[in-house]
């Protein structure tokens, strides 16, 4: 059973998400809040599994929620879920450990695949955030000088372009006639290779690299990176 948190300043929103997640046999609703303060309280006496967070709230918001469980040393994986969609946000909240972002306006079958993929690691982008952050990386310094792929052995090259495209360990495995054991440590070793510090940031690596065109990825309205 999935135990998720729900935290938003909008009590329409809290009832809402919690009629759609307790609708799911996999999924309980551990408790509502509805500012950070609590939010930080609740994650600590609850202990869920997930946590739905808005971005803007009285308080405490959001950005500073994922720097206090950043010292915490087993959190509980995030899901942004706000109507700030604002590039920079969407970054600093990425960088500071959210697994998911998305828009309240999103389906409800992405907010429950998202919520069930972050038990796993795995992560749901609004195409407009993925895009943003594929900007990012062509924008910044690549962490590898000089053609990076070049540092990858051709089989490694291939997982990567697979990740790419959103697909789990299991599914990398089918592709390419691999195990999964296998494919965990090409992943690992292209971690290690590139510097990067997860699968969404390969995921991305490899959009920014062309391994799959950015077009191709987002076919299906969303980028999903799960282990």
């Amino acid at each position: 059973m999935i135990r998720v948190l729900i935290v938003d300043d909008h009590q329409v929103v809290r009832q809402g998400l919690r009629y759609v997640l307790e609708d799911e046999a996999d999924i309980e609703v551990a408790g509502e809040c509805a500012d950070g303060h609590a939010a930080v309280e609740a994650i600590e006496s609850l202990r869920p599994d997930v946590v739905l967070l808005d971005m803007v709230m009285p308080g405490m918001g959001g950005l500073e929620v994922l720097e206090r469980l950043r010292e915490r040393p087993a959190p509980p994986a995030v899901i942004v879920l706000t109507s700030f969609v604002e590039n920079e946000v969407a970054l600093q909240a990425m960088r500071g450990g959210a697994l998911s972002y998305l828009s309240k306006t999103s389906a409800v079958d992405r907010v429950v695949e998202a919520v069930r993929m972050a038990t796993a690691g795995g992560s749901v982008l609004d195409p407009p955030v993925a895009a943003m952050l594929v900007q990012r990386v062509r924008d910044d310094d690549s962490p590898v000088k000089e053609d990076p792929l070049r540092m990858l052995a051709p089989r490694e090259r291939d997982v990567l372009a697979v990740l790419a495209r959103g697909q789990s360990n299991r599914e990398i495995a089918r592709t390419l006639s691999l195990s999964e054991t296998t494919v965990k440590s090409y992943v690992s070793s292209i971690l290690t290779k590139l510097r990067l510090q997860d699968r969404t940031q390969a995921a991305i690596f490899g959009l920014q690299c062309g391994l799959v065109p950015l077009g191709e990825a987002l076919s299906a309205d969303q980028l999903s990176v799960e282990d």
